[in-house]
């Protein structure tokens, strides 16, 4: 069984990472953190098999630092880092402070779990420079933007819909529109990406 840590300051993110992580059957999510600077303290607490920390949390707290004071503690635990950007000075970063794995937000829910099963066993995951995620030079309308804000505030679509007085169904024909010019395959994980390097500014936490 693979205990681990979830460190994720997004709150969207870090309860369905933990939801997915946790109905696994080899895998059990023992606590979750918004900060990373809580990770060691519950790592000494829970002593996980693996933890899974952000780049950027709560408070501008790193999760890289919090790896390195996670490797200096428990040197044989095993630490992996993910960021929705697309600074690449962080793999350095993260193989400096003893991370095991490195992934970005634009990983699909099943390749999460298979590195998160090879770290476990052993296995170091890095990306090449040209996994970076990226934001094409999409043209996107206004009503599309307004779309797109609203989702990073952690609107659903229903939500959406009603903020902006359309069908549900309009709104999922936008975002279908948004993630053709972008290139994402979900609207959670452009909403991320945006909201991390500054391309929307969003209102809530």
């Amino acid at each position: 069984m693979i205990k681990m840590i979830v460190v994720e300051d997004m709150d969207i993110l870090r309860d369905s990472l933990a939801g997915v992580l946790d109905a696994q059957l080899d895998i059990e999510v023992c606590a979750t953190a918004s900060n990373a600077k809580d990770a060691l303290s519950l790592c000494k607490k829970h002593s996980p098999n693996v933890v899974l920390l952000d780049v950027c949390t709560e408070n501008g707290a790193s999760g890289i630092e919090a790896a390195a004071e996670i490797r200096a503690a428990f040197p044989d635990m095993k630490i992996v880092i993910f960021t929705g950007m697309p600074d690449l000075s962080f793999i350095n970063e993260a193989k400096a402070a003893g991370a095991n794995s490195f992934v970005y937000k634009n990983l699909d829910t099943k390749e999460l779990i298979s590195v998160i099963h090879s770290t476990a066993s052993g296995y170091n995951t890095f990306p090449e420079n040209r996994d970076a995620p990226k934001i094409a030079d999409a043209e996107l309308t206004e009503r599309e933007i307004e779309i797109l804000r609203l989702t990073c505030e952690g609107n659903d679509r229903q939500q959406i819909a009603q903020t902006l007085n359309l069908s549900e169904s309009t709104v999922k024909t936008y975002i279908r529109e948004i993630l053709s010019k972008t290139g994402y395959s979900s609207i959670a994980r452009l909403a991320i990406y945006a909201v991390s390097n500054g391309f929307i500014a969003s209102t809530k936490r």
